[in-house]
């Protein structure tokens, strides 16, 4: 196979490696080019004028002006480039923490960032250099805590948008520390802007530096640096201007390839942050509860502020899940599937307001838990699949990274240890181990969300929550992937909760199936008998919407007509009322309780259609 072409560099990057290049010879030969002539005087060559011994004269002690320049190269650029790394990383740490603490953190940090933005940088880099003392190192400092404001909101706008993606979200699931989600999922997100900013800020400080010092604020004799040297020349500017312009001609030089560099590093890949292991504790009891369920949800409720009022999408939902069993939830969209599911998954906004009367999690109760074993619970006990797993999986690591990072956070495994079982995993869903290797976006549609299965199946969970796993798919990986998670149902024991729209896979798919409509459970039944077994109104609607292809084409397909209730002023009697076409006048005044009809049977209906009915086409309100 011939090898593909060498990708050629631009110009613009030659050009800018040689100033890069040319300024750290300089900071590192400098002083010994300069020599004698940059620090003996030189009583007989005193404010000489250009010549070819001095190419840009001398000073007031005769020395070589040109030679001071090439010595004060190092002097100029290790304090700038100090003082810029420590403002970049005070303020990166300090703005990219907004996308990983809680609430309350997340408010205090975001308003002392905007009381520091109110100062001018500039100012407070002057103000400080006075309080700190004149010298280099006051001028450092100063300009390092002038510069933590920009940074922090620059690091905090960048984090905003990596804070409600959904690869956040998952390795939250997975249960992993707030200092591995800021130095894997957040930093390596944000981190070529920030590198951008970093490289021009560079030269922008150094300007800064050099201003200092020429205001008597920075070095101090006898030491110097080009802002001293030009303080120094600016007396006899009007005279000779190139003892002046020298200095000025460096600063302006080492700027411009600060600026240069930003521009072509921009373009590079941002490198992963480095991630430290912590001693993983014991792992929590995992198991079923001794009434052999995985999963017990009891009166769920879900409350959210909007600024038309308060939403409830979600109004006592209960539901149970026991070892090998696959449950669907069904339902409209804004029915409340996935919120119910996050909910459960303790992943909602940090506005939301969650009550539940009980929610177990193979055995363990989390009111008797403290937030921290929760996560920790959550972490090794669920998993989820999300519904766009190229949103989930995050875009600047690899698979293996992605796979093995749950494992050697909660387990303690070796680096050796997890990759094998990662391999292991990935065989598992029918893919290659060479696949470890890659980044999601060198995988297909299929292939990504195979990984996802994968990365759940690393923690070995009791319970799998697939939030339309199948939903962006074609038919033909959309079988794939259900066959897949049956085989892990089968081979594992584990609980699977399944998020769908599609009402037939459901019932082909699943063993039992709860239909949510308006924020509640109204029907909960057997697989097998969803198809003609259904005794809600909605759910019959539901299932006869299923395009038939048998049917006459010249009908229009069945619909549920209407639209579901307003969210904000819920009906006070039966939500599906105003779209039945059975309702009576007591479906609106109260909303019925659910009711078992018999054995894995119960529905929310005054009026349950019989089974022998005829269609129960809904109609518009």
């Amino acid at each position: 196979m011939p090898r593909p072409p060498a990708r050629r560099r631009s110009p613009l990057a030659w050009v800018t490696a040689t100033m890069l290049a040319s300024l750290i010879v300089l900071a590192l030969v400098g002083p010994l080019v300069g020599g004698a002539a940059a620090e003996l005087p030189d009583l007989a060559a005193v404010l000489q004028g250009p010549s070819p011994a001095h190419p840009f004269g001398t000073d007031n002690l005769g020395r070589d002006v040109l030679s001071r320049v090439l010595a004060a190269t190092r002097a100029s650029l290790v304090p700038a480039l100090t003082a810029v790394l420590l403002g970049a990383g005070a303020g990166v740490l300090l703005g990219a923490s907004t996308a990983v603490v809680g609430p309350r953190a997340r408010r205090l940090l975001a308003g002392l960032i905007n009381l520091l933005l109110a100062f001018p940088a500039l100012l407070v880099a002057m103000f400080l250099a006075v309080v700190f003392g004149a010298g280099a190192a006051g001028a450092v400092l100063a300009l390092a805590v002038a510069g933590v404001p920009g940074f922090a909101r620059l690091a905090q706008t960048l984090a905003a948008g990596v804070a409600g993606t959904d690869h956040l979200a998952a390795a939250r699931v997975l249960g992993l520390r707030r200092h591995r989600l800021l130095w894997r999922h957040v930093l390596p997100n944000i981190a070529e802007p920030l590198l951008l900013s970093t490289t021009t800020a560079a030269g922008t400080a150094l300007v800064a530096l050099s201003g200092l010092s020429f205001l008597g604020l920075g070095v101090q004799p006898p030491g110097y640096d080009w802002g001293q040297l030009l303080n120094q020349g600016l007396d006899r500017i009007y005279a000779e201007p190139l003892p002046a312009l020298a200095p000025g001609l460096a600063v302006l030089y080492a700027a411009l390839t600060f600026q240069l560099l930003g521009e072509v590093l921009a373009g590079g890949v941002a490198r992963r942050g480095p991630a430290t292991r912590t001693p993983a504790p014991p792992p929590l009891p995992c198991g079923p509860a001794e009434d052999g369920l995985v999963l017990q949800v009891e009166d769920l409720h879900v409350e959210l502020p909007t600024p038309d009022g308060v939403v409830r999408p979600v109004r006592g939902v209960s539901l149970a899940l026991r070892p090998g069993e696959i449950v669907a939830l069904v339902g409209e969209s804004g029915s409340g599937k996935s919120l119910t599911a996050l909910a459960i998954a303790d992943l909602l906004p940090a506005d939301a307001q969650v009550s539940r009367r009980t929610l177990r999690l193979l055995g363990a109760d989390f009111g008797a838990m403290t937030p921290k074993e929760r996560d920790r619970h959550l972490a090794t006990g669920l998993a989820m699949v999300f519904q766009n797993p190229a949103s989930a999986l995050n875009p600047s690591l690899r698979v293996a990274t992605q796979l093995t990072e749950t494992v050697r956070a909660h387990r303690g495994a070796r680096r050796a240890q997890a990759a094998w079982e990662a391999a292991d995993a990935l065989r598992r869903v029918g893919l290659p181990p060479a696949l470890l290797s890659s980044r999601p976006h060198q995988l297909s549609g299929g292939q990504r969300q195979r990984v996802m299965i994968a990365s759940a199946l690393m923690v070995r969970p009791g319970l799998i929550i697939a939030d339309e796993p199948t939903t962006a798919l074609d038919v033909t990986v959309q079988r794939q992937i259900t066959g897949l998670l049956s085989g892990i149902r089968r081979d594992t024991s584990a609980a699977i909760l399944f998020i769908t729209h599609d009402v037939a896979l459901a019932g082909e798919f699943c063993d039992r199936v709860l239909v949510m409509y308006a924020g509640t459970v109204v029907e909960t039944l057997p697989a097998d008998r969803l198809a003609d077994g259904a005794r809600h109104p909605y759910t019959r609607a539901l299932v006869e919407s299923v395009p038939d292809l048998g049917a006459d084409r010249d009908r229009p397909l069945p619909t549920v007509g209407g639209a579901p209730p307003d969210p904000l002023a819920p009906p006070p009697g039966c939500p599906f009322e105003p779209r039945c076409p059975h309702r009576r006048a007591h479906c609106a005044e109260q909303a019925p309780p659910m009711e078992g009809l018999d054995a894995g049977h119960r529905v929310a209906c005054w009026y349950p259609v019989p089974v022998a009915a005829g269609p129960a086409t809904a109609v518009a309100s």
